[in-house]
């Protein structure tokens, strides 16, 4: 873990978590705002359908995030439950359709521990990030052995991801880093560690088992 970043309370870390799921869906959220404001204000045909399709598109879009986001950050039930893959899936199919990403999804279609699941889609969040033009993400899980290689035009692992990995953020976290944050606290909590470098044209993310990270 980076030692220079500054011990993030956990009422600190929920703000920011929440501050990084309102960045998400803020934008879909005012594209539908504009949409009914053109609804209330304009009388043409042609700009009503416009409208319309907006709202609709926005609509699905800042649906499938918040359903991801559920997954990736909430508590999805009590101390110790379970998840399916499945389910993980459909929405992380749900949200790389949004970013322009083909999901090669070949995780096999099982109930897991559900810090696993949403390290595994925290991990899919990383793997968008270095692919911003959109591309292609394999996913690939067996059981806590997870890879994930994101692959499109200027592809590359994220500044603010290598930043926190060579430990030279310096100063408190902010909503760009937390996500990162969180990710690494996910894996700690498992075990493990994360090995993230880049690719031709993206990226690589592995999880390293600690004992196996620190020989």
């Amino acid at each position: 873990m980076p030692n220079k970043i500054a011990p993030v309370s956990d009422l600190d870390l929920a703000a920011l978590l929440c501050s990084k799921v309102c960045h998400d869906v803020i934008g879909s959220v005012g594209a539908i705002t504009n949409g009914l404001e053109v609804l209330d204000d304009d009388q043409d045909e042609e700009m009503r359908d416009v409208a319309f399709d907006l709202i609709r598109k926005s609509a699905v879009q800042a649906s499938s995030k918040l359903q991801f986001c559920r997954l990736a950050f909430g508590a999805s039930g009590s101390s110790g439950a379970f998840l399916d893959l499945g389910d993980a899936e459909t929405v992380a199919r749900a949200y790389a359709r949004h970013e322009r990403t083909e999901l090669d999804w070949l995780v096999p279609p099982e109930v897991r521990p559900k810090n696993e699941v949403k390290l595994l889609l925290n991990l899919v969040l990383l793997g968008l990030g270095g692919i911003p033009r959109g591309g292609t993400l394999k996913v690939e899980a067996n059981g806590m052995n997870m890879r994930l290689a994101a692959s499109g035009q200027g592809g590359r692992v994220p500044s603010n991801v290598a930043q926190y990995v060579a430990g030279e953020i310096e100063d408190e976290l902010d909503a760009r880093s937390v996500q990162v944050h969180y990710s690494f606290a996910l894996a700690r909590h498992l075990g493990l560690e994360l090995s993230i470098r880049d690719s031709d044209e993206g990226m690589e993310i592995l999880t390293v088992p600690r004992a196996v990270a620190a020989a």
